[in-house]
């Protein structure tokens, strides 16, 4: 049923986004929107600092001639998803906080918010930490981690010679994986036994722009550990049960043929943004629109918190 509605929803929605005009003057402090520019614009900050992006064009017949031919949308693509959500013991009922209340489809749940010692972190507590200076405390330690490295390495050099003479080579390690264990894990896993191996499932991400909520979008498809593309209800299976058939809906792409693909719903994407923009303003800070994405790829980490996609957790305004 809320298939169903979720379908006729989305043709209303397609007939109201080719009604709907092209936003020309930017709005992104004072509401959360972008215009199809500062896509581009945040879209070639994204790609130039995570190469795993890229832009794409799609179907010819499907170019929006609001954006240029060779920037229609971005994709990522063999995204590693290692468990589901339901084998996350932070997708539980006391470490969630619903983020928007006053919403009919249950509103933005985020679902690391009791949990400090999580590596998915609070997305408004994150921005507001941001800082203008280039150099955090973070990188002061990677730097010092490294030189206590180099410190080590200036010890002598083995003799190889002599530690292949000496049959060291030869002795067989407790620890090494044996060629047959690695058959009998394998076998185990694709028959489904008791080996207790989680299946590394992939996925292909776009993010496309949406003309009638003038924000990104984010659409997901799936493959198994096969490379077989997944079925409805196990993509579900990646997704926060709280926002599964709500937030996330099966729906057309706007570039691409083929199937309904899962997305984000971008309902709510302009009012998060905009809170986020209060926070680090009210820290003194300023957020640019070329770091929308940046900010965008972390607040959907909600939605899908075991898609390994985001590797821009820490960086600098």
């Amino acid at each position: 049923m809320q298939n169903m509605i979720n379908a006729v929803k989305g043709t209303a929605r397609g007939v109201a986004e080719y009604l709907t005009p092209v936003l020309t003057e930017s709005k992104f402090k004072e509401t959360g929107v972008i215009t199809p520019e500062e896509f581009v614009v945040a879209g070639d900050h994204i790609v130039h600092h995570c190469p795993t992006w890229q832009w794409a064009t799609g179907e010819d017949i499907k170019i929006r001639p609001y954006l240029p031919p060779d920037k229609q949308f971005l994709i990522t693509r063999n995204v590693p998803c290692y468990k589901r959500v339901k084998q996350m013991d932070t997708h539980q009922q006391e470490q969630e906080k619903v983020i928007e209340e006053e919403d009919d489809d249950g509103g933005w749940v985020d679902t690391h918010h009791f949990a400090p010692d999580s590596n998915v972190v609070n997305t408004a507590e994150l921005v507001a930490e941001m800082t203008l200076d280039s150099k955090t405390s973070q990188t002061k330690a990677a730097l010092d981690e490294d030189d206590d490295d180099d410190d080590e390495d200036d010890g002598e050099a083995e003799d190889m010679e002599a530690f292949e003479q000496g049959g060291m080579l030869e002795e067989e390690d407790d620890a090494t994986l044996k060629p047959e264990a690695v058959v009998s894990e394998s076998d185990g896993a694709a028959g489904g036994g008791d080996s207790g191996i989680i299946q590394t499932r992939t996925y292909d991400l776009n993010i496309t722009y949406d003309k009638y909520y003038q924000t990104p979008r984010l659409w997901l498809f799936g493959y198994d550990e096969n490379r077989k593309p997944l079925t409805v209800d196990e993509l579900y299976d990646d997704f926060s049960q709280d926002h599964a058939k709500k937030t996330v809906t099966m729906e057309a792409h706007p570039h691409l043929p083929g199937p309904p693909l899962a997305s984000v719903h971008p309902c709510k994407h302009a009012d998060v943004m905009k809170k986020i923009i209060q926070t680090v303003a009210e820290g003194g800070g300023e957020l640019g629109v070329h770091m929308y994405l940046m900010i965008f790829l972390k607040f959907v980490q909600a939605v899908i918190p075991t898609i390994e996609y985001d590797y821009t957790r820490h960086f600098t305004m």
